[in-house]
């Protein structure tokens, strides 16, 4: 991640409920509720990003949470374990990520219809949810600034070769995590976009370049570019790249 943006300095309001789900201090997710007069009946799951890295955790994510609720969601913000974390690293972190999902889903008090929103590591774990048929209910989901594809990813030794952090090496020393992380390798089974920012320096745009190679004709992709926006200008509801993050949600609603 760049160096402290303003995002992550921000303030917001606090969730209006927080759900603990397990023993760890990650098994929890927090949720915004819209006013019931503007609620869409649509639950946005977000996964927050930070190269799955301990220092950072989904509070970046509630200047979001907080706009896309007054914009009508229910909102999920979904924690996970990351790298040195207990049950962080690889399978760990996806498994106990789905079953945060999987929560978040079974929550009466959350609307059925779940999209999942996720950001640069989290953009990551959400083509991960996305394909394989591992979440088959979930309408679609919203990959910003993707750390889509991990070999593209290990390549550049972005973040200080975070994806073999993750992963516990390389794709010789970890051939079976990196087989099961890595959404490249695997089918697309849930309708999925992907947003860049045009001007994106933490997740060169040739990542998403090397995933949407490797999709099918048949899959279910689709890609935007958020014009002069940089990797956090697709999470800052202050940004113009905001109104293309929610036009892309409404569409899978409407088009899963």
């Amino acid at each position: 991640m760049s160096e402290d943006p303003d995002l992550l300095r921000r303030t917001a309001r606090g969730p209006d409920r927080t759900e603990f789900t397990g023993p760890e201090q990650t098994d929890v997710y927090d949720v915004w509720e819209p006013e019931p007069h503007r609620a869409r009946g649509v639950t946005v799951a977000l996964v927050h990003g930070g190269f799955w890295r301990e220092q950072y955790d989904r509070a970046h994510l509630a200047p979001l949470a907080e706009a896309l609720a007054r914009d009508g969601f229910h909102v999920a913000s979904l924690e996970y374990p990351r790298i040195g974390m207990p049950g962080g690293g690889w399978p760990g972190t996806g498994r106990a990520l789905l079953a945060r999902l999987g929560a978040a889903h079974d929550d009466t008090d959350l609307p059925d219809l779940v999209v999942v929103v996720g950001h640069s590591a989290g953009g990551h774990l959400a083509l991960w949810l996305a394909s394989g048929g591992r979440a088959p209910w979930l309408l679609g989901v919203v990959a910003l600034a993707p750390a889509a594809d991990l070999g593209e990813v290990d390549r550049l030794h972005l973040s200080n070769d975070a994806a073999r952090a993750l992963l516990g090496g390389g794709p010789d020393e970890a051939p079976d995590a990196w087989a099961d992380a890595d959404p490249a390798r695997q089918r697309l089974t849930t309708s999925a976009v992907v947003v860049t920012g045009e001007v994106d320096d933490v997740v060169p745009a040739s990542v998403v370049d090397a995933y949407v190679r490797s999709r099918g004709r048949d899959e279910p992709l689709h890609t935007a570019v958020a014009r002069g926006a940089d990797h956090f200008d697709v999470v800052d509801p202050e940004s113009p790249a905001y109104l293309l993050l929610l036009a892309e949600v409404e569409e899978l609603t409407l088009h899963p």
